[in-house]
């Protein structure tokens, strides 16, 4: 089971800050939805197009309550947490939109309020019901949801673990200039502030590198060496593993004294507060993930997506609350697993990337030993950018998928200029992902995964319809994660 992360102090503040959730959600019913996702899987793009097909009537068959025409009114309000910036909706529907760009990624949290009128499903819930629902979507950076496990991790353990891990496999070559200064730092000799920042500095550049598209590896805590924001070049920053004995405690005034010292801070000044402003406050949350990158990038990345996912779920204890639950210990009861741009595959594959997400979870559920209630997984596209064809080749009929490259983007030796359309083969996902899986653990040499085409493609240029109004976003399952994440609270 995972270690505890709070102190009896902090279940206090959270207890009080669930009951004045509660206490409001009696006048104004509210669920709020926690979006996150590891890196470059699609934050801001799933946000943009889930308020855009909302507000603009969407196609979206397989979310009920708006398909069975029970949603009367779909509006934005202001937020109820004047502290945390808005989720800036308007700034980034005008991007895939108006100038069919990807907007910026998430670099830090912000929040949204959409609101839903309805008439419920059930007469008797009429009676009681006001018929509405304020949705809060919170938008955070994956790498602070993978900072969670640190609090339940002394400084030797992450230490132990974090070196552990660099001294595998591409990792080595990437970690090489960092872990020559770490090992050769004397740890007892006094603390060194120009010391400890050539040290953090290594380890950032380290973590970097692992992030790079190039590597597209996950399991990059801590996040906030990342997306340092107003932190930067803060003590609770400057920090960094050190290569510790089996035994023994730091010197007063030692170099190890000072690292520890600043872990212990940055899981007090920076984690924390997330988790206990934030995180412990989510009702449902879905995590999204770039699977076919990681296919892309090979055994290695796959696996590191599969521990990073393992981290990730053991922060959740998904399951239903109960009256006493909800207003003390309130549990996130609905986590989505989403594999994007499906979009980038024919849908004959869709179902593949479907099975081989579910399958990173289900290893990652086991190995943390937790039941997968409350956990779905699907293969969605928030924007699809991509329409299907076939083409003829040899006198056979090939799926192909046909969209507008990115400025930039180079096929077959070909590079695009941003305007023209070209089709292409996306490749073929595994049909059995358990084989493949049981390769990948085995170490088997010279592995080869699919080849599968990942090419940035720009987002889709929408038509107007005869008053000039665009069509909403376009989508691949869209409708079928609103369901799931409050499809229910709209009954």
């Amino acid at each position: 089971m995972p270690p505890r992360l709070t102190s009896l102090a902090d279940d206090a503040r959270i207890a009080f800050d669930n009951l004045a959730d509660r206490a409001s959600g009696l006048v104004n019913p509210t669920v709020r939805l926690g979006v996150t996702g590891l890196s470059r899987s699609g934050k801001t793009v799933f946000i943009s197009s889930l308020v855009h097909n909302l507000l603009h009537g969407g196609r979206l068959p397989l979310f009920e309550p708006v398909q069975s025409g029970r949603v009367s009114a779909v509006r934005l309000e202001p937020q109820p947490d004047d502290a945390v910036p808005r989720f800036q909706y308007e700034d980034h529907i005008r991007a895939l939109v108006k100038d069919r760009i990807w907007p910026d990624s998430t670099r830090a949290i912000s929040e949204l309020r959409i609101t839903l009128d309805y008439q419920s499903a059930s007469g008797w819930n009429r009676l009681f019901s006001p018929g509405r629902l304020s949705i809060d979507i919170v938008d955070y950076p994956g790498e602070w949801l993978l900072d969670l496990p640190l609090l339940g991790k002394d400084y030797r353990t992450f230490s132990e673990e974090t070196i552990a891990l660099a001294e595998t496999g591409v990792r080595f070559e990437l970690s090489r200039q960092w872990l020559a200064l770490t090992r050769a730092a004397d740890i007892h000799a006094g603390a060194d502030e120009m010391v400890a920042r050539d040290l953090a500095t290594a380890f950032a550049d380290y973590l970097k590198a692992c992030k790079a598209d190039e590597r597209s590896l996950s399991t990059l805590p801590p996040g906030r060496l990342l997306l340092p924001g107003d932190l930067d070049g803060s003590p609770a920053l400057t920090f960094a593993p050190l290569a510790l004995p089996p035994d023994g405690r730091p010197g007063r005034g030692s170099l190890w004294t000072m690292m520890e010292r600043r872990y212990e801070a940055y899981k007090s000044v920076v984690v924390k507060p997330f988790f206990r402003e934030h995180f412990a406050r989510l009702d449902r949350q879905i995590v999204l993930v770039d699977a076919l990158q990681a296919m892309n990038r090979g055994p290695e990345a796959v696996q590191d997506l599969e521990r990073a996912l393992t981290d990730v779920l053991a922060c959740f204890r998904p399951g239903t609350n109960s009256l006493l639950s909800s207003l003390l210990g309130r549990r996130i009861d609905r986590v989505l697993v989403a594999a994007t741009k499906a979009d980038h595959l024919h849908h004959e594959s869709h179902d593949r990337l479907d099975a081989l997400t579910r399958r990173l979870v289900d290893r990652a559920i086991d190995r943390i030993g937790m039941a997968g209630a409350g956990i779905d997984v699907m293969a969605l596209a928030s924007v699809r950018a991509t329409r299907e064809a076939t083409v003829k080749r040899d006198g056979h009929e090939l799926p192909v998928i046909v969209g507008t490259p990115m400025e930039g983007e180079t096929i077959a030796g070909e590079r695009f200029d941003g305007q023209r359309k070209t089709a292409i083969f996306p490749g073929d996902l595994p049909e059995d992902p358990e084989s493949l899986f049981d390769r990948i653990a085995a170490g088997e040499t010279g592995l080869q995964l699919p080849d599968v085409n990942v090419v940035r493609f720009r987002p889709p240029h929408l038509e107007e319809t005869g008053g000039g109004i665009k069509l909403s976003v376009p989508h691949i399952r869209l409708d079928r994660a609103m369901q799931f994440l409050f499809g229910d609270r709209l009954a």
